[in-house]
C-alpha cells in the first residue's frame, strides 16, 4: 500500500444508497488506518473533498491517516466549487497538477 495514492473521488463509496455508502467509505478508512502499510497519499477531489469536512465522519478516520504521516490534499478547485475552504477539518488545499505528479510516481487507487 505504500507504493500507493488513493484517489477519492466521493463522500460515499459505490452508487447505492447514500447512507450505506458513507458507512462503507467509513469501513474502508477505519479498516486502513489499522494496516502496518499506509498510502503515500490520499488526494481528495470533486465530492472527495466534503470527506475533509466535519460533516462527514470519514474526516476524523482521514485526520488520523494524516497523523500517521499520510498526506491528505484537497483539490483547491473543488474545494472553491463547493465553498468549503473554511470548512475543512483535515487536509491541505493542492491542485490537480501536483496529483498528476504523485500519479506518476505511484500507482493510484481510485475509489468511487
Amino acid at each position: 500500500m505504500h507504493s500507493k495514492v488513493i484517489f477519492l473521488t466521493t463522500d460515499s463509496l459505490g452508487n447505492g444508497e447514500r447512507e450505506l455508502g458513507t458507512q462503507i467509505l467509513e469501513t474502508y478508512f477505519t479498516l486502513l488506518k489499522q494496516r502496518e502499510q499506509l498510502p503515500a497519499a490520499i488526494f481528495c477531489a470533486n465530492r472527495g473533498v466534503l470527506a475533509l469536512t466535519e460533516q462527514s465522519l470519514a474526516s476524523v478516520l482521514l485526520k488520523e491517516l494524516a497523523d500517521k504521516n499520510v498526506q491528505v490534499l484537497a483539490c483547491a478547485t473543488c474545494v472553491d466549487y463547493y465553498g468549503i475552504r473554511e470548512q475543512l477539518t483535515v487536509g491541505e488545499i493542492s491542485s490537480m497538477g501536483h496529483f498528476m505528479e504523485l500519479a506518476d510516481k505511484y500507482e493510484v487507487l481510485t475509489l468511487s
